[in-house]
């Protein structure tokens, strides 16, 4: 059985309200949120929104209508849940049924039917919920689908969705040339469009919830203490001011684990101090969450070297370029299995992801330092306090993102028996 409550989430004196889902399946407890459209003020939702039998005219006329709007997105949220398969909620689910309750879906006949057309709807239909990294995102899948029907000389509908059309789009993608993990990535957005579509009242491929593609093994690169403690070590002789400026960012990267959209922007400014720690306090990119982030003896020492100061701005591909070089003065070189963009061709100017051998530090990328602290630190901090900062939805995604398997867990049971 499921639960909806309501939470005023936000530092701001005024925000809408945080609608949160809780469920349990399988002997499991589930927990997705996302912001409603219902505005109040911190003070009401505070002080006065549970008051019982109010003098104030003002405020129990305010609660009265409050109630009327809670109510009535508790009950739709519930009777979705209800009409739909376990499997399928999510927080994209939830997202887009409050997006349905306060804008109703159209008629099936106003929507596109084919996928590339409904692709531009979707990112019309959701312009303000989504960050523009997703709508890039989309848009290159939907110029994959162009050139996908240029090649099959027939267009993509929506309800064509179905395991003939699943094993085109591998071959197509193998063909060229596409990674395994790009090819099941992309699948998955795929059948979030038709979901969506299916949602808004257009008919979909009864096999569409069934179809999946596997994905393909993925080398957990990251950067151990030892190795983080060589960088720095380094000579600062061999640092320019870029190259040092980077080596910090790297550091800080690997003991906040913050995705590079979100670190990048860490001001002064941002830090708090309560009962003698330093926190950080800052809305995640991505997801739009509040963070609240203690900062590590690490990077502490790293502000006191610059004068309180967080290391200056850069471009990722900038920070990129040069902690590839940091690891690599580091001695950061051994051989290890990954996989690494390249050129098909000569001046092909098409470059797709290549497995093999390389030295280490030819692996590393912006995204090295989130997977470090949840690496580094398993084992070491609850993995519930983890996974608060690294924002992953379950203990599930945290340890597959982590390269931990059921065996590992139960070898690390052992150690208690």
């Amino acid at each position: 059985m499921a639960t909806v409550n309501f939470l005023y989430r936000s530092t701001k004196e005024k925000a809408f309200l945080h609608l949160r889902l809780l469920y349990r399946f399988n002997d499991a407890d589930f927990v997705f949120g996302s912001n409603t459209k219902l505005e109040v003020t911190k003070d009401y939702w505070s002080k006065q929104h549970k008051q019982k039998r109010p003098k104030d005219i003002e405020v129990s006329n305010k609660q009265t209508e409050v109630n009327i709007k809670v109510n009535l997105l508790e009950n739709h949220i519930l009777n979705a849940f209800n009409s739909e398969s376990i499997n399928n909620i999510n927080k994209e689910w939830l997202k887009l049924q409050i997006d349905n309750f306060y804008n109703p879906p159209k008629k099936g006949k106003d929507i596109p039917k084919e996928l590339t057309k409904y692709i531009e709807f979707y990112i019309d239909y959701r312009k303000h919920e989504l960050v523009s990294t997703s709508i890039q995102k989309f848009n290159t899948i939907k110029i994959k689908m162009e050139n996908f029907q240029l090649e099959r000389k027939k267009v993509i509908l929506i309800n064509e969705i179905n395991d003939s059309f699943k094993n085109e789009f591998i071959s197509y993608y193998k063909l060229n040339n596409y990674a395994q993990n790009t090819i099941q990535r992309e699948f998955t957005f795929v059948k979030t469009f038709c979901r969506h579509a299916r949602f808004l009242g257009l008919e979909t491929s009864q096999q569409l919830d069934s179809l999946s593609i596997d994905k393909g093994k993925v080398e957990k690169i990251y950067l151990t203490f030892d190795e983080l403690n060589k960088i720095e070590k380094i000579e600062p002789k061999k640092l320019t001011d870029s190259l040092d400026n980077a080596k910090d960012w790297l550091i800080i990267s690997c003991y906040t684990g913050q995705r590079i959209s979100d670190f990048l922007r860490f001001k002064s400014e941002m830090i708090r101090i309560e009962n003698g720690k330093h926190l950080i306090e800052f809305t995640q990119k991505k997801t739009a969450k509040l963070m609240t982030v203690p900062l590590h003896k690490k990077v502490l020492e790293i502000l006191a070297k610059r004068n309180g100061q967080f290391p200056y701005s850069i471009s990722d591909q900038k920070y990129n370029d040069y902690i590839k070089t940091v690891c690599d003065l580091a001695g950061i070189d051994q051989l290890v299995f990954g996989s690494l963009q390249k050129e098909t061709e000569k001046d092909s100017k098409i470059y797709r992801k290549e497995e093999g051998f390389y030295k280490k530090y030819e692996l590393v990328s912006s995204h090295i330092g989130r997977r470090s602290f949840a690496t580094n630190f398993y084992g070491t901090i609850p993995t519930s306090l983890l996974i608060n900062v690294t924002g992953h939805s379950t203990e599930v995604m945290f340890l597959n993102y982590i390269g931990k398997s059921n065996k590992d867990k139960a070898m690390e049971l052992s150690n208690y028996f």
